[in-house]
């Protein structure tokens, strides 16, 4: 069974940047894939970004394109999204999660494992 915690999170203003980080134990992420998710209050969770096993593939949600960047250090076990302009809109706890395959799939259905969820709060 693998764990994944998420940090990084917190208060920022808009325009403003974070750096969320994933961290799992239990199992080697090498050979799947990882996506970032997020849920606001009242809304359904969402699709972020998603990263293939070697990092070789990246998909973005269409609010996130040119904004968010996400990565991997398999050596390290570990998934980032580095956000930027962020704006209030984009406040929600994020989820990271473990893919079921290699590839990089959007549907929360693709996913297997997830964290707990890490607040953001952008401020206007």
């Amino acid at each position: 069974q693998v764990q994944l915690v998420e940090s990084g999170g917190g208060l920022v203003q808009a325009g403003g940047s974070l750096r969320l980080s994933c961290a799992a134990s239990g199992r080697t992420l090498s050979s799947y894939a990882m996506g970032w998710f997020r849920q606001a209050p009242g809304k359904e969770r969402e699709f972020v970004a998603a990263i293939s096993w070697n990092g070789g593939d990246t998909r973005y949600s269409d609010s996130g394109k040119g904004r968010f960047t996400i990565s991997r250090l398999n050596a390290k076990n570990t998934v980032y999204l580095r956000m930027n302009s962020l704006m209030p809109e984009d406040t929600a706890v994020y989820y990271c999660a473990q893919g079921r395959e290699s590839w990089t799939g959007i549907r929360i259905n693709d996913y297997v494992y997830w964290g707990q969820g890490t607040q953001v709060t952008v401020s206007s």
